[in-house]
């Protein structure tokens, strides 16, 4: 059986590579100072998949050594909370998409 932070890794290294290859980049305007879009959405999803990996991290470690469990609550919330927040902003550019399309032009 697959452990939930398992196939939270997945879902991310799923998504990243999803946007890699079907999603170019988009050039950011020449007088435009600042990260692009695209860059800050890889920047969530490097730190949901670091908050993953110190949960893995913390667990195993408690399982192992008989660490600390609070700790281990600890970095389980923090994945489970940057894991909700990549999902509300995908739910909210999806939606956005969709606004757009139903756009007459």
């Amino acid at each position: 059986m697959t452990s939930p932070i398992t196939t939270f890794n997945k879902a991310i290294a799923a998504y990243t590579e999803a946007w890699r290859t079907e999603s170019p980049q988009a050039p950011q305007p020449a007088g435009t100072p600042g990260p692009s879009f695209a860059g800050l959405v890889k920047d969530a999803l490097a730190e949901a998949t670091a908050a993953a990996k110190g949960s893995e991290t913390a667990t195993t470690a408690a399982m192992t050594t008989g660490g600390d469990m609070s700790s281990v609550v600890t970095a389980v919330a923090e994945a489970e909370a940057a894991l909700q927040t990549v999902v509300a902003v995908r739910d909210r550019v999806i939606e956005a998409y969709k606004d757009i399309m139903r756009m007459p032009i």
